[in-house]
């Protein structure tokens, strides 16, 4: 693997680019199932880098504390419960910035690494307000100088509290009243563009934040502490129970094939049933995803319900390996920094303050807000439709919305004439970086990253159908989280962002023929639902079909088969779309 190159499978390149779609595909996914994504060296320094600056960042903040001490004294201020603070709220700082999850090569981010504050402080960039025809004052798509001046004094007001003294006894804490400038912003804004609101990770850092009003200011943080526990764990719960589905082993199988710390091949290989001609995943990585959401379930539990000793301290490591593991693989989309906090959760409210307990508890308004965001958890996967995987905690189990956006190449080039936007889209960074040739390899390596997930079998095998028998030859196939990446400033995984409201506003700008770009939406399965929808729109003229799909069809086809089965098919003459639906 070269230090600035991607190491790419060894093949016939003419041959291979005669091939058909689904032909080009199959060499990629045999060999991400044995190398991953090949991205450079320089790729895994880059983010180690990142984690070690984060890190810092939040030790710097702490240290500017007056009282606190200095960088060198942290052994000794680690354990202060306003440290805990100011790295809930520079980690919210770290991705409202762009910083953290959808930074960088392993999201297709190369010219720039970065999105986001350039796209959200440019006026004139695309927004997507959440209820437009319900909120007052948040319709329209296009960024306006209001919205850049929110955007800008939501991070003023992060920033104000990482400066922030401690009030109280000894270190103290920050003083409550300073958060809610923080709240009321965040929502401000995010009635304004769902987008930022999604990126700041206000489901994790937002709500952690908000049991920080129950901190008197007087040495009496016990009720904070017990409801940053309880938060946690609902957070690991949520996340398990987003994984009990059958899709969550192809998670897995494609996340250790990507392991930079596997070098070895043969290993990576045991990942999957029979490589190279059977790539569903393998027992191995089946027992790995259900051991990991027994792990995600049970052990949460003992470090609540222990109060130190052995058993906490056991629990602890299991705990801290967990995410290690994650952390370590590198996943695609790159949620490094959640995890390094996730750690530093586990030594500040579940070791160093194990004797902490839910009976400690005196204020109930702290159940009150668990209670509120165990409901979205709930009701997000009763109704994910309705609801972003993200405050859903549907985290990272190969079940979430997705999309496809098939363009012609009239199409891209009026995005790239009419979209005020930050970079172009990833296939055209990579032609730039590499040439037409390596491009066109590593887009096929992308396409492999998604059909290996179930719902990809079910993106590429809606192809045709949505484009008619010149697919091949016609259209472009692209990633809509790419897509949104480019025209949002973000992406990490919801696919309601780039649904019919983001291709509504693109088509405003763009004013797309019909057939110029056909939109391939699919949404995730509903709890213990054995089917998922998907939905086939042109731009111009609205809705073309909707049916759904069988999750064991996706289950038993490999990457590239190509056409699914689809059933209750409803064919429909939409009305034109529109961005304020």
């Amino acid at each position: 693997m070269g230090f600035i190159s991607p190491n790419l499978p060894d093949l016939d390149r003419e041959e291979w680019a005669r091939g058909s779609r689904m032909e080009r595909m199959r060499p990629m996914v045999q060999d991400w199932a044995q190398a991953g994504f090949s991205a450079p060296e320089a790729v895994y320094v880059l983010y180690t880098a990142k984690i070690a600056l984060y890190c810092l960042g939040a030790a710097l903040f702490t240290a500017a504390t007056p009282g606190i001490g200095g960088l060198g004294d942290i052994a000794d201020w680690w354990s202060e419960p306003i440290f805990f603070q100011k790295v809930v709220v520079f980690t919210l700082l770290f991705e409202v910035l762009g910083l953290g999850c959808g930074f960088g090569p392993l999201t297709l981010r190369f010219l720039p690494p970065i999105g986001a504050f350039l796209h959200w402080l440019r006026p004139g960039t695309v927004r997507l307000p959440p209820w437009p025809s319900v909120i007052p004052l948040t319709r329209g798509t296009h960024r306006t100088l209001v919205d850049v001046i929110l955007y800008a004094g939501l991070l003023l007001a992060v920033v104000q509290l990482l400066l922030a003294p401690g009030v109280g006894p000894g270190v103290g804490v920050i003083d409550p009243l300073l958060f809610l400038p923080l709240f009321g912003l965040l929502v401000l804004v995010g009635l304004r563009d769902k987008t930022i609101f999604l990126a700041a990770r206000t489901e994790v850092y937002g709500t952690l934040a908000v049991f920080f009003l129950f901190s008197s200011g007087s040495g009496g943080d016990t009720d904070m502490i017990v409801g940053l526990k309880l938060m946690m764990v609902l957070i690991w719960w949520g996340a398990a129970t987003s994984k009990l589905n059958q899709h969550f082993p192809h998670v897995v199988s494609v996340m250790m094939s990507n392991n930079p710390l596997l070098r070895v091949r043969a290993v990576k290989r045991r990942f999957h049933r029979d490589f190279p001609d059977d790539i569903r995943p393998s027992r191995i990585s089946t027992n790995l995803a259900h051991g990991g959401t027994v792990v995600e379930y049970v052990v949460p539990l003992v470090l609540l319900l222990s109060d130190g000793g052995p058993v906490t301290a056991v629990a602890a490591i299991v705990m801290v390996c967990f995410h290690l593991q994650i952390l370590t693989s590198l996943p695609m989309g790159v949620p490094l920094e959640w995890n390094v906090f996730m750690i530093f959760g586990i030594g500040f409210l579940f070791v160093e303050n194990a004797t902490v307990g839910v009976g400690d508890l005196g204020n109930p308004l702290v159940l009150v807000v668990i209670a509120a965001a165990a409901s979205v958890v709930v009701l997000g996967n009763l109704f994910p439709h309705q609801f972003s995987f993200l405050p859903a905690m549907r985290y990272y189990a190969g079940n979430w919305a997705t999309s496809l956006w098939c363009f012609t190449p009239s199409a891209v080039a009026k995005l790239d004439a009419s979209v005020v936007k930050g970079a172009r889209l990833p296939a055209t960074q990579l032609e730039m970086l590499y040439g037409e040739e390596t491009a066109a390899l590593l887009v096929h390596k992308g396409y492999a990253f998604r059909a290996m997930h179930t719902h990809g079998r079910a993106l590429f095998g809606l192809i045709p159908r949505a484009c008619g028998p010149d697919h091949e030859t016609d259209y472009s196939p692209h990633d809509g989280e790419f897509v949104a990446g480019v025209t949002l400033g973000w992406n990490f995984g919801d696919g309601h962002l780039h649904h019919e409201q983001l291709l509504a506003a693109l088509q405003e700008r763009c004013a797309w023929e019909p057939g110029e770009v056909r939109l391939i939406a699919l949404e995730s399965q509903r709890f213990w639902d054995p089917r998922q929808e998907y939905r086939l729109v042109d731009a111009a003229t609205g809705e073309l079909e909707r049916g759904v799909v069988h999750v064991s069809d996706m289950l038993e086809r490999q990457p590239w088969a190509g056409e699914i089965p689809v059933h209750d098919v409803v064919t429909a003459a939409a009305p034109i779309l529109s961005p304020e639906a």
